[in-house]
């Protein structure tokens, strides 16, 4: 068939004049049809682009096609700063950092497989009657279960042996977020239980000496004295005092009691103080407190345990009685996709053949929804893993799947760093999909910075060259070859293996200590030993779900914790050595304060030294202006319009929130006569809205500011202002910005421990972060990476590298020692692609 307008059907989406953000008013055609990448160093402008402009504006264009009454009740995205992009369209973005799901969600309700279980244990399942005859699977189910809702007989069985009448299950009952729910921990497979033993780790002190730790929280002090006049001994180790006392300070019923309380002026007064024993202290504080220290130290006395009746499976125990293939849905929510893709083969092979034409359509819908998933690599993940311990890549690559399957087309896909927590062995399925994407007839925008990624893409757009004020231009595009020969390009070294990516030189394992940990049993981790080296680099590597996290998050740091607490170890860590290690310093990615009150100046104190400087100048003296005036977070300096915020956000109807300048203040927060205040020359906003490296020649003189200039520039963020919103730095930003307050001092015995810090880092701002990562071993600090960006595994003095594979098919550690070392085992998947990048940059 001949399409009558084919000839004119656009090409490319055309953007006009893009000013979002750091933007210098750029024009850039995107073809369509196309896999695109956009890359570009951290804060060059990049997702601005690909985010802020062509999925806000794509959005927008497609919201306003909808009713007023559907545009109230959905989350708009604002106008974005461009003059016009033609040929766009309807838009679908895939977030960098995806919402954490609730405790209720597993990777069965994310990945909608469970809802095909449901099914399948609803229509296809062997079930058996009130007086126990287990009947084989019958099309009587489905027939019953597609009655009316009107009809008495909607899902009544009746039993051919006993001929006893009872309700089948529904697919409804087989939710536990609804009636399948296990009534004893009402569907989520765990019970938060009191530990005694962490509420009275050390028998041998006395209550006295502390003995009793949740006597030590705010409000709770006067329990010693209370218990005094219960006729409880407080100077002789808990140990020793009788099963009577021991009773009434564990069980002690809540009672009013006199005591005697002494003042710091030798007087002494009455008190009808109320008694609460050790465990109901724990309970009282969790009810009063909203203080999030205190919640912090509270969550300490509870362990979560496995729910006995349902056996932390989530469902309500009298569905187990429905069988498939001789399982219950408890059992095959255990199983791995892999394994569950093998079940649907067994469920074929058991039904009767009067059943196979509804088992094929369910077993297919269940099989069609889980091939992308195993495509991107997830294929070790449980049904009933919950959906809160999955990593940030895992969570992406879910939310993409779940996109893929829906198999639209004329869409236009915005993936804002896809490869986020993908090992190099997964980056290879994820490419898969996104040309899947592509052959379906879609339009494809990546922001990565992942060069595997990059050299698969049909056209690269380039953002530079630099960040901040010094980015925000297409500095190069074309196709992948063009970019490899672009002189101005910064991947293009990248890309060819030209580039210095060694930046730490190696330095002698293990000869200032070593911190070894053995565990037993913890998730997929079986009887692990492991060892880090004192002093140096040392990089966690392996597959997704091969037990990273487990053993380092949930193994080696709260060991390490209770060893310098003087705590008892967890149960299931055998032993550890901590190298005398004092304290453990975590450094993630996740944004840094909560709005736009928290900005570079206030978090790194630099405002608190600005603000004494101001008060200190004659004008402020003559008007008794003290520092607190010169703070837009107190109202003797905040414009009184937007409260310090330098934006008013107006409220119009059924059209998004409009955020717009302060009118008064224009975007300076203060009030005009905090402005009127001048040092050199400067007022305090003025200052604010310099960049760091604007500011550290303005305040040569001041080394209590410059000091900490020096540090901001010598971690990369020279081009940071002063008054930039914390909140909206990238991930890579935060975390170098958390460092500031460690690079000034030594950091011997400190442990830092980073998760994925590549993530959202171009190559050449991991050589950035790697030169952070020696200025603390300079420092005399351990530090313990988790990561997959190769450069930075390339550059580490030790590796433990995990796997081989993730979930039941991980958790062993399958190479240690150097890069080079783990590069030549061949058990190792790490070590395979790490062969290859040491050879592609001449480090082999």
């Amino acid at each position: 068939m001949t399409i009558r307008h084919k000839n004119y059907i656009p090409d490319n989406i055309e953007v006009i004049g893009a000013n979002a953000n750091n933007l210098k008013n750029i024009n850039v055609d995107i073809p369509l049809n196309s896999f695109v990448a956009i890359t570009g160093v951290s804060g060059s402008g990049k997702s601005s682009l690909a985010m802020d402009t062509i999925y806000a504006e794509g959005a927008r264009k497609y919201l306003n096609a909808l009713s007023t009454y559907t545009r109230r009740r959905i989350t708009q995205m604002g106008r974005s700063d461009v003059k016009n992009i033609k040929n766009l369209p309807s838009t679908i973005a895939l977030r960098q950092r995806p919402v954490v799901p609730s405790v209720r969600s597993t990777v069965g309700t994310m990945t909608e497989s469970l809802n095909i279980l449901r099914l399948m244990f609803s229509r296809l399942a062997s079930v058996v009657c009130p007086n126990g005859h287990r009947l084989d699977p019958t099309l009587k189910i489905s027939e019953v279960m597609d009655l009316p809702t009107s009809d008495e007989d909607m899902g009544m069985m009746t039993c051919p042996v006993c001929q006893a009448k009872f309700m089948a299950f529904s697919a409804e009952d087989f939710s536990f977020n609804s009636d399948g729910a296990c009534p004893t921990c009402q569907g989520t497979g765990f019970l938060k239980e009191i530990e005694l033993d962490k509420i009275i780790p050390d028998q041998s002190l006395s209550i006295d000496e502390g003995a009793i730790r949740s006597w030590n929280l705010p409000g709770r002090t006067l329990q010693k004295d209370i218990i005094k006049e219960l006729g409880v001994r407080t100077d002789v180790p808990f140990k020793d005092l009788t099963a009577k006392e021991k009773d009434i300070v564990i069980n002690g019923k809540e009672q009013k009691k006199e005591i005697l309380v002494p003042t710091k002026t030798g007087r002494s007064f009455r008190l009808n103080a109320l008694y609460e024993n050790a465990i109901t202290a724990v309970k009282n504080s969790l009810k009063s407190t909203k203080n999030e220290n205190t919640l912090t130290r509270l969550e300490r006395f509870y362990t979560e345990k496995t729910c006995p009746d349902c056996h932390g499976s989530r469902f309500n125990p009298k569905l187990f009685t429905n069988e498939l293939v001789g399982k219950n849905i408890a059992e095959v929510s255990q199983f791995t996709i892999s394994q569950l893709q093998d079940f649907c083969q067994e469920i074929m092979d058991w039904l009767p053949d009067d059943m196979k034409s509804l088992g094929k359509n369910l077993t297919n819908e269940l099989l069609d929804l889980l091939s992308p998933i195993v495509d991107l690599g997830l294929n070790y993940l449980s049904i009933s893993r919950a959906g809160n311990t999955l990593s940030t890549g895992e969570l992406q690559r879910i939310q993409l799947a779940r996109t893929i399957r829906n198999q639209m087309t004329g869409v236009l896909y915005v993936l804002d760093e896809p490869s986020v927590g993908l090992h190099a062995a997964n980056v290879a399925g994820l490419i898969k999909i996104l040309r899947e994407l592509v052959r379906l007839g879609n339009s494809l925008i990546v922001v990565d910075h992942d060069t595997s990624i990059i050299a698969a893409a049909d056209y690269v757009i380039e953002i530079g060259p630099d960040s901040g004020a010094d980015g925000g231009r297409v500095i190069t595009q074309g196709t992948v070859e063009e970019i490899e020969h672009h002189p101005d390009s910064v991947i293009q070294p990248y890309l060819t293996g030209k580039a210095d990516i060694i930046k730490h030189q190696p330095t002698e394992v293990f000869k200032k200590g070593t911190i070894s940990i053995q565990i037993g049993d913890r998730y997929n981790i079986h009887d692990m030993t492991a060892k880090f080296s004192k002093e140096s680099l040392n990089i966690v590597s392996g597959m997704s779900g091969s037990g990273k996290t487990t053993l380092i998050f949930e193994s080696l740091l709260p060991a390490l914790q209770d060893k310098i607490d003087g705590e008892q170890l967890p149960k299931f860590v055998k032993s550890i050595d901590n190298a005398d290690i004092k304290n453990i310093v975590k450094v993630d990615s996740v944004p840094i304060g909560k709005n736009v009150r928290s900005t570079v100046g206030t978090y790194t104190k630099i405002l608190d030294h600005l603000r004494k400087i101001f008060a200190q100048t004659s004008e402020a003296k003559a008007k008794k202006f003290t520092p607190t005036y010169f703070s837009y977070n107190n109202k003797q300096g905040a414009c009184p319009n937007c409260g310090g915020t330098g934006v008013i956000t107006l409220d119009i109807q059924y059209l998004p929130d409009m955020v717009q300048t302060c009118p008064v203040c224009h975007g300076n927060r203060y009030k005009k006569e905090i402005l009127d205040i001048m040092w050199h020359g400067k007022n305090i906003a003025e200052i604010l809205d310099m960049s760091v490296k604007q500011a550290d020649k303005f305040f040569q003189d001041v080394p209590q500011i410059k000091n900490t200039l020096d540090v901001l520039i010598n971690i990369g963020l020279s081009y940071l202002k002063l008054g930039e919103s914390t909140p909206t730095l990238s991930g890579g930003e935060a975390q170098r910005m958390k460092l500031v307050t460690y690079m000034k001092r030594s950091q011997k015995n400190q442990l830092f421990v980073f998760d994925e810090p590549s993530v959202g880092l171009h190559p050449k701002d991991v050589g950035v972060l790697l030169d952070v990562f020696n200025k603390l071993l300079k420092r005399h600090a351990t530090i313990i990476v988790i990561e997959h960006d190769l450069d930075i595994i390339s550059n580490a003095d030790y590796i433990n590298d995990l796997g081989p594979e993730g979930g039941v098919n991980g958790g062993k550690i399958i190479a240690t020692g150097t890069p080079k070392t783990v590069a030549n085992n061949s058990a190792s998947l790490t070590g395979k692609y790490l062969k290859e990048h040491l050879k592609l940059f001449n480090q082999d």
